[in-house]
This record gives C-alpha cells, sequence and structure tokens, in this order.
C-alpha cells in the first residue's frame, strides 16, 4: 500500500480583472477598487438585459511565444496556458526535465472552450458552410482545451485530468490534483481553471433572472449578501498552481507557500441550478474530515459570494449549520465578479495570499446583510488575522459542491 502523502503548493499565478500579480490585486481590495465595467459593445444583444462585466483589460500572448504553440490555443487557453508558465516560473521548474518525464500532470477546466470557435461550429449548424474551419478549431473549442494545451505546451507526460464543471472547475483542478500527488500516482502536478469573458455565458444568467442590472453603476455591483443585491456579474481570469508532494519539495530545495490538508467535493443530487444547504454543508464537512480538523480550526472562509439570491441564502445556511455565527467569511466576487471556470483556483490564491499577509479583504458593496442569509462574521472592512487555516468554497451548476483547506506553511 502507497503511504499517504503530505501536499504543498510551491508557485501560484494568476491573472484578473484587477491585475496578474497579489501586490496589485491587493493593493485594488484595499482600495476598494472594482474591476466591472459597462460593455458597450453588448448592446447589438437586444435580449440581454445585463450589460456589465468583468474582463482583463491587458492580456496578450507573450511575444516568446511561436505561431505554431499558438495556433491550438483560444483567449481561454492561452490564459491558461500563460498563467502555468508563471506559476512554473514562481516555483524554479520552467525548463527543468524533471516536468517532462512523467512525473508531472495537470488537473484543469473552464465552463467552455474558446467563443470563437463555437461560433465558427455554428455558423456551419445554422448557414450549411464550414467558412473559418480549420484543423485547430476543434481544440480550441473542445472542453478540456485548457488542460489538453497546458500538457502539451510544457510536454508533460502525466494525468490529464479535465475538470470542466463551471463554477468549481479551478477547485475540482486544485483538489483532484491533490489527490493524484496525495495517494502517489503523481510527484507534481499542475492545477487550476481558466474563463473567457462571452456574453452567451452572461445571457446564461440573465435567463434564470439573475444578473445585475446596474448597467449605468458598475462600481456597485455585485453585492454578495447584500439586502439589496440585484444579482451577479460575469467576470473572466486565469489561475494554476504548482503542487508538489512535500518530500519531492524539500529535496529540491522548493520554496512553499502553503500546504493543502482537505478537500471535499460532493453533488446535490436534487437539482439543476437550485443549491442544497445540506449538502452544501457535508461537502464542507469532508474537507474537514479529510484534514482531521474541527470547524473551530479553521479562521475563515472565503465564500463563493455570487451575489444571487438563492445562492446566498443557501451558502450561508450551509456554512452556519457547520461554524456558526462566529466565523469571519468574505467574497472576492464582489471586485471581480464571477470568473466561473477560474474563481475555484483565484480565490484559493487570494486565501493563500491573505493568509500569509494576515490580512483579508471584506466583501465590496455589503451594506447590509440580507436577514433571509444565516449570521456569520460577515467582513465590511478589511481585517488584520492570524489563522492557521483557511477554507475556500465554491458551488456549481449541476449540484456540484467543492471545498478546500490550505494550511498556514511553517515546518
Amino acid at each position: 500500500m502507497r503511504a499517504v502523502k503530505r501536499v504543498v503548493i510551491t508557485g501560484m499565478a494568476g491573472i484578473s480583472a484587477l491585475g496578474a500579480d497579489w501586490n496589485s490585486v491587493q493593493s485594488a481590495f484595499a482600495g476598494g477598487k472594482s474591476g466591472v465595467r459597462k460593455m458597450p459593445q453588448w448592446a447589438r444583444f437586444a435580449d440581454l438585459n445585463t450589460r456589465l462585466a468583468a474582463p482583463v483589460v491587458d492580456f496578450a500572448a507573450p511575444e516568446h511565444w511561436t505561431r505554431k504553440q499558438l495556433r491550438s490555443m483560444g483567449r481561454v487557453s492561452q490564459m491558461a496556458v500563460r498563467t502555468a508558465e508563471r506559476a512554473l516560473i514562481d516555483s524554479d521548474l520552467l525548463g527543468n526535465p524533471l516536468i517532462t518525464d512523467g512525473r508531472m500532470g495537470v488537473a484543469c477546466g473552464s465552463s467552455t472552450g474558446s467563443t470563437k470557435d463555437v461560433c465558427t461550429f455554428a455558423k456551419m449548424q445554422l448557414q450549411g458552410v464550414a467558412e473559418g474551419l480549420n484543423a485547430n478549431s476543434y481544440v480550441r473549442m473542445m472542453p478540456h482545451t485548457t488542460a489538453a494545451n497546458i500538457g502539451i505546451f510544457f510536454e508533460l507526460k502525466g494525468r490529464i485530468i479535465p475538470t470542466s464543471s463551471a463554477c468549481t472547475s479551478g477547485s475540482q483542478g486544485i483538489g483532484y490534483a491533490y489527490e493524484a500527488i496525495r495517494y502517489g500516482h503523481q510527484d507534481l502536478m499542475l492545477a487550476g481553471g481558466a474563463e473567457e469573458l462571452c456574453a452567451s455565458e452572461a445571457m446564461v444568467f440573465d435567463a434564470l433572472y439573475a444578473t445585475s442590472l446596474r448597467n449605468d453603476t458598475p462600481h456597485l455591483t455585485p453585492r454578495p449578501y447584500d439586502k439589496d443585491r440585484d444579482g451577479l456579474v460575469i467576470g473572466e481570469g486565469a489561475g494554476i498552481f504548482v503542487l508538489e508532494s512535500l518530500e519531492h519539495a524539500k529535496a529540491r530545495g522548493a520554496r512553499i507557500h502553503a500546504e493543502i490538508v482537505g478537500f471535499g467535493s460532493n453533488s446535490d443530487g436534487a437539482h439543476i441550478t437550485r443549491p442544497q444547504p445540506a449538502t452544501m454543508t457535508r461537502a464542507m464537512q469532508l474537507a474537514l474530515e479529510d484534514a482531521k480538523l474541527a470547524a473551530e480550526d479553521i479562521g475563515y472562509i472565503n465564500g463563493h459570494g455570487t451575489a444571487t439570491e438563492q445562492g446566498d441564502i443557501a451558502e450561508t445556511q450551509a456554512t452556519h449549520a457547520l461554524f456558526g455565527s462566529r466565523i469571519p467569511i468574505s467574497s472576492q466576487k464582489s471586485y471581480l465578479g464571477h470568473t466561473l471556470g477560474a474563481c475555484g483556483v483565484l480565490e484559493s490564491w487570494f486565501s493563500i495570499e491573505m493568509m500569509k499577509s494576515n490580512w483579508y479583504a471584506p466583501t465590496l458593496n455589503l451594506n447590509q446583510v440580507d436577514p433571509r442569509c444565516a449570521e456569520l462574521d460577515y467582513l465590511f472592512e478589511p481585517r488584520s488575522m492570524q489563522n492557521h487555516y483557511v477554507m475556500n468554497n465554491n458551488f456549481a451548476f449541476g449540484g456540484i459542491n467543492t471545498s478546500l483547506i490550505f494550511k498556514r506553511w511553517e515546518d
């Protein structure tokens, strides 16, 4: 029987509407700066009510990437591969031959492939013409485009685990990568998720009457947990972690950001879009059991906090059922919108950085908690706290629930 291994994070990188490094992101959090803006280009979608999003405005593929490397990547894969490259740099593994001998795999996902290529195939179906289709069109559109492109770009020969599960894509990527290392199947993994902005994804929530319509005051929305919230805002971004067994990391003298000590995931088994508090609570409990911790050990929860009525109420009830009213909680979707496939890893990144700096961002635009939300210690202002364990929770369409627990690195 293989020994269970400890799993640590030795590299982290992200791309968001507020920047691609922690200093920029933290500065925005501290200053109450929002990445949400009005999207005038969406005016052509007559049936789309929301005009709000949180785009990444300054992303471009690096100049050192070749045309051959780029032809299989749409925007979502480019962001995923770029964050993987930066995470490998952060872990001092980029270019190291040990990542190409089968010891490293990848677990990554997005809600869908790249919009441009989806549209090209739709045009073929609707108009009967294959204009614009080429040998790489499907590769850019396929559900596992992020994971496959990362694996090919860095010549990884370990496991490829696609985690295309909407809002839990990034957190499942981290969780399944953690399990692959913990149980001895891999020594190293790249893990995370990505999402490119698309009006069709805004339309998904618009059709459910779940998008914010504060089109003329983008800085005032979304408002997770607030009694005056009016829905979510779609964002985009990407994030990748380098995960490594502790013994492997120590053997090569790696810097360690944090340890992953718990992962829980389950399904509601009840409704495709209506969250269920009982099974959400159970996912958090599974993570605690995996970590061999009590609820009292967790010092902060990074909430899913989408600013939808059903989501906020169910999530807070589920959290209160396990942690009571004392647990500090906030949601960074209030700054960045809902980045879907990327939110699980971006919010895990923020959780770890906040734990390292003993500084925690509040929920932006939260003025008065909805009385239907459970009583919790909602962060209205930045707070200094020294915690040994933090939890990040994400919940997705399909009734998919995830919970991750990170431990401050002190060894």
